[in-house]
């Protein structure tokens, strides 16, 4: 039985210097492990490839979207089966003949809900996976400033456990009308995109190029590095984006947006997709 996303907890509650028992509710975190199946001259191996910290919940589609956007697997018709098979692990077995890039990104495959870019060797180890920036030419996808301004609230309304918890990240997906399209939740930022990727890998949406994918929270080079793997051009994020998001956005000709709150938001790369007027 999987554990839940929300924890209930006893408490001790000061208010005004008074202390009275209360409950409260705790986004849960807990460790899952992926494991990879796969034929090897004929000898069947089980992989132990990740284990990351997360909040219990769509674990098949963060166990694809990790493999994905890590370059392990490169569709969903490389997976033969995604089975749990028992708490907290994730079996992902590939279909006969197939062999994963294990060490395509010379990745350190424990990672905390917290990691940033959890100890990748350099960038020239990320274009092995993603390709070269000239690979991702300019698209014609296109939004305006007001709809941006508006996704932050829609996505606000949608975050079940962050009502519940006030302490989770989010991400979502939007078409160019501002709908929404995919969104998910976790206490790790990385695991809140490996399962939107995930999700939208499962439903054949990648690549996610004409499409918006927005950040609770700020926007870190491996966020970004995931973003391209899925062929997002435009990213908009709540929070500040770091110096080396902002390089590899400007690279793969990407635009990247951060501070969007309210009727602000700055742009670090790829302006030209936002524009006033039509669309």
């Amino acid at each position: 039985m999987q554990t839940p996303s929300v924890i209930r907890a006893a408490i001790k509650k000061n208010d005004g210097g008074i202390l009275s028992d209360a409950d409260d509710l705790l986004a849960a975190e807990e460790p899952m492990e992926v494991r990879l199946a796969w034929k090897d001259g004929g000898r069947q191996r089980i992989d132990n490839i990740s284990v990351t910290m997360r909040t219990p919940g769509n674990d098949e589609e963060l166990a694809l979207g990790f493999l994905f956007t890590e370059g392990v697997i490169a569709d969903r018709q490389s997976v033969g089966a995604v089975s749990v098979t028992k708490e907290n692990v994730v079996l992902v077995t590939l279909r006969d003949g197939l062999i994963p890039n294990i060490h395509k990104t010379e990745r350190n495959f424990y990672i905390s809900s917290s990691c940033g870019v959890c100890g990748k060797a350099s960038i020239d180890a990320i274009k092995t996976v993603c390709g070269e920036p000239g690979d991702y030419p300019y698209d014609g996808l296109r939004c305006t400033p007001e709809l941006l301004f508006s996704l932050p609230e829609i996505l606000r309304q949608q975050q079940s456990v962050f009502d519940q918890t006030g302490g989770i990240h989010a991400c979502a997906l939007f078409d160019a009308s501002g709908k929404i399209v995919l969104l998910r939740e976790d206490v790790g930022r990385h695991n809140a995109l490996d399962k939107l990727v995930g999700a939208a890998l499962g439903i054949g949406l990648l690549p996610a190029d004409q499409h918006i994918l927005l950040l609770s929270g700020r926007a870190s080079f491996e966020l970004v590095q995931k973003a391209a793997m899925a062929g997002i051009k435009m990213i908009a994020a709540v929070g500040a984006p770091s110096s080396l998001a902002v390089q590899m956005a400007e690279e793969w000709n990407m635009t990247l947006v951060g501070f969007l709150r309210g009727q602000r938001f700055n742009i670090y790369a790829g302006g030209q997709r936002i524009v006033s007027g039509i669309v």
